[in-house]
Formats: C-alpha cells, sequence, structure tokens
C-alpha cells in the first residue's frame, strides 16, 4: 500500500529499492528555504543493516502489509526480550536489536504488537505514551519564566528529560515514547 512519507512512524515496514526495511526513527525537517522532508532511520528486517534515506513529506513509499500479534511484555535479558502471545500463551524471545531505542520504555505487562513476516518478528510497537516516575530531579532556579523553562529529570528507567518545574522527584509522569518528552502529570 503507498503511502505518504509524511506518513511513515516507528515500527512501519517498508518496501525501498527491493529490500525490507524496520523504521527505528523518524525526523522532520523543515530547512528555512525550500520544502519539508523526512529523514528516516531504519534497519534492513533480513541482515539488520542501518541506513538513513530522506524523503520529500510529497513523496509516496511502499508500506508493507505484515501479519500483527498481540504480545505481553515479560522480561529483558542482556540481548533478548521475552514476550508472550496474548491468544496462544506462547513464551517467546527476541533480539533487543529488534525493538531499537524504545526498549527502555519496556514495563512489566506492556501490551506490544509485533509484526512478523513469514513467521519472523521484524519489529515491535509500544504504546504511544507510558507512566514513568520521576527519581530525581533538578532544583528549581528562582526568576525563571514558568511558561518556557524546563528542568533536568531522571526518569525510573534511567533515562533523563526535560521536565517542568514544578514537577518534584516522585512523582508520576506520562512520557510520549515516540520522541522521549514529558506530555503530562499523571493522574492518581
Amino acid at each position: 500500500m503507498k503511502i505518504n512519507a509524511n506518513l511513515i512512524r516507528p515500527g512501519n515496514i517498508i518496501e525501498h529499492n527491493n529490500r525490507q526495511w524496520a523504521v527505528l526513527k523518524i525526523q522532520l525537517i523543515q530547512p528555512g528555504k525550500g520544502g519539508s522532508f523526512i529523514q528516516v532511520e531504519m534497519r534492513d528486517v533480513r541482515t539488520g543493516i542501518k541506513t538513513n534515506e530522506r524523503w520529500r513529506t510529497a513523496d509516496t513509499v511502499e508500506k508493507l502489509h505484515v501479519e500483527e500479534r498481540s504480545v505481553t511484555y515479560l522480561f529483558s535479558t542482556d540481548d533478548n526480550v521475552t514476550f508472550m502471545d496474548s491468544t496462544t500463551f506462547d513464551q517467546f524471545s527476541v533480539p533487543y536489536d529488534i525493538i531499537g531505542e524504545v526498549g527502555v520504555f519496556l514495563q512489566e505487562n506492556m501490551q506490544c504488537t509485533i509484526d512478523m513476516i513469514d513467521g519472523l518478528p521484524v519489529s515491535i510497537v509500544i504504546p504511544d505514551k507510558v507512566t514513568m516516575i520521576v527519581i530525581e530531579a533538578d532544583p528549581v532556579i528562582k526568576g525563571q519564566t514558568a511558561a518556557s523553562s524546563y528542568k533536568s529529570g531522571k526518569l525510573e528507567n534511567g533515562m533523563r528529560i526535560l521536565i517542568p518545574p514544578f514537577i518534584e522527584s516522585g512523582t508520576r509522569i506520562i512520557v510520549s515514547t515516540t520522541d522521549s518528552t514529558y506530555i503530562e502529570r499523571a493522574k492518581s
């Protein structure tokens, strides 16, 4: 199925130069002159080779149809991640490389989707938002305007992100898994 390049999302499987690629990361670039374009980091599903490609937002790419399986995340080891199929309850492991950078957001019993081609897992899609606990928050600097100031905070998974000045250590927040940014304070 042909889609516009600006509709590519991490976790999509696309065909480019007669090869199948799993999209790892996207970035919309809007230069001062000229039209916008999409920078896509992707991994060949067969060989594991990574590459970057650029498309104008109006260009079309071939998005492949894949078998989607609903799974539950169980645990990780150094180089593998173990899931349980939500319908058959079979457990299986996939290499950590398939998940990519969003693997830091995996939480016990998280519902995910695994895309399969010919019975082989090629990409994993996790929820767009996760709830995390801030374990460390920099102190607020007096005199900063509240509207545009952010401070550094460390999440329970070890990742550092920018958070608003009113967030303190121990606060539960909602974080975007696509760009690792603060969205809002989580409701109790």
